[in-house]
C-alpha cells in the first residue's frame, strides 16, 4: 500500500538529519502529519546529514560501534516505518508565517504547516580567504570529509587543520591509508575526547605541530605543499599531498530569522532547553543549530523528540481554543 501524499502538515521540519529523522519518528507516533526536507538551507548533505561523513560512532545508545550513514539509515528506515512522515530532499529558500501556522517554500514546491522545526544543523568552516591558495585549491586537494576522501590518498602525506576532536577522528582516518599525517593547530595543544587523544599518541603516522598557522597553499593542478608561519624541522614550507580542514562548523539559522526567531552570537537559535520551543510560538528547534553547548547525535536526537512532543501539545492546545 502507497503512503498518502499529504497538502498540509501538522509539523514541517527543516533538515534530515538525525535530529530532524527522530523527531518525524516521534511526530508520526503523536498522530502528526509530518515532512521533513532532507537538503536544509546551506547545506549539500544528504537525508541522514554531517553524520554519515563520520567513519565511527562509538557513543550513541544501542550500538557499540558503527558508521554514521549506518546509523542514519537505521533512524530514516525508522521514520518512513509511520504512514504520516513523508522525507523529501528538497532545499528550502523561504518560510513565511501565515494565519493557519507556516508556509514553506522549496525549489520545486510549496508547503504549508502549523508547527515547524530546525533541524538544519551546521556546515563545514573553510579556511580564512587570507591564506592565499585557500579557495583555488579547494577541491584540489583542500577536502572537507576525511571520511569521503580519505581512500584517494593512500601511501600519501597529508595535514589536518583544527585541534577538536573531529581532527583528531579524521587524523586516525587518515592513518589507516596515508602513509604520514600532521595535525596542524595554531593553538597550545589539541583538544579531542581523551580517548581519542590516546589514540591519536599512540599513532606513529600522526604527528601534532602546535602553535602554527597557514600562510600558504602551494601547488599546480593540486596542492603541493603548505608554508607555516613558523619553522618546522628547521624550514617553513611542508610538502604534502592534501589539506582536511576541521576547524568547525557555521550555524546553519538563516531561514529562522525572518520569523523574529532570537539567535545568539555565535548564530545558534535560542531554545527552552526543557521543551526545545523558540521565542515564536510554533518554532522549534534542535540539534547543532540550537543553543546547547554539549552538542552530539543522542543530544540532537532527544531535543527533536521534545520538539515533536512540544509540537503536539501546541497543535491541542490550539485546537481546543478554537472549539
Amino acid at each position: 500500500m502507497e503512503k498518502q501524499h499529504f497538502k498540509e502538515y501538522d509539523f514541517i521540519i527543516i533538515g534530515a538529519g538525525v535530529t530532524g529523522l527522530a523527531a518525524a519518528m516521534y511526530g508520526a507516533r503523536l498522530g502528526l502529519k509530518t515532512l521533513a526536507l532532507g537538503a536544509s538551507h546551506g547545506s549539500e548533505l544528504p537525508v541522514g546529514g554531517v553524520i554519515t561523513t563520520t567513519n565511527v560512532v562509538e557513543n550513541y545508545p544501542g550500538f557499540i560501534r558503527l558508521t554514521g550513514t549506518e546509523l542514519a539509515e537505521h533512524l530514516e528506515k525508522h521514520a518512513k516505518d509511520y504512514d504520516l512522515v513523508e522525507i523529501k530532499e528538497e532545499k528550502v529558500n523561504s518560510i513565511e508565517k501565515t494565519k493557519q501556522g507556516f508556509k514553506v517554500k522549496t525549489e520545486k514546491n510549496e508547503f504549508s504547516g502549523k508547527t515547524i522545526l530546525f533541524a538544519t544543523g551546521t556546515k563545514w568552516r573553510k579556511l580564512p580567504e587570507e591564506i592565499k591558495g585557500s579557495r583555488e585549491f579547494e577541491g584540489r586537494g583542500i577536502n572537507f570529509c576525511a571520511l569521503c576522501d580519505a581512500p584517494l590518498f593512500k601511501n600519501k602525506i597529508v595535514a589536518v587543520i583544527g585541534g577538536s576532536d573531529s581532527a583528531a577522528k579524521d587524523s586516525l582516518l587518515l592513518a589507516e591509508h596515508a602513509k604520514k599525517v600532521y595535525i596542524i593547530y595554531r593553538g597550545e595543544q589539541i583538544h579531542p575526547e581523551p580517548i581519542n587523544l590516546s589514540r591519536v599518541k599512540a599513532n606513529k603516522k600522526i604527528e601534532i605541530i602546535n602553535n602554527t598557522n597557514l600562510k600558504e597553499i602551494k601547488g599546480d593542478k593540486f596542492v603541493k605543499s603548505l608554508i607555516l608561519d613558523k619553522p618546522h624541522n628547521g624550514k617553513n614550507e611542508l610538502t604534502l599531498d592534501g589539506i582536511f580542514v576541521a576547524i568547525g562548523h557555521i550555524i546553519l539559522s538563516d531561514l529562522a530569522k525572518p520569523l523574529g526567531v532570537k539567535l545568539n552570537k555565535a548564530g545558534e537559535i535560542i531554545i527552552d532547553h526543557k521543551t526545545s520551543e523558540t521565542n515564536v510560538g510554533g518554532v522549534y528547534a534542535a540539534g547543532d543549530v540550537a543553543d546547547k553547548p554539549f552538542k552530539q547525535a543522542i543530544t540532537g536526537v532527544a531535543e527533536g523528540c521534545t520538539a515533536a512532543y512540544s509540537a503536539y501539545e501546541y497543535i491541542t492546545s490550539q485546537r481546543i481554543e478554537s472549539s
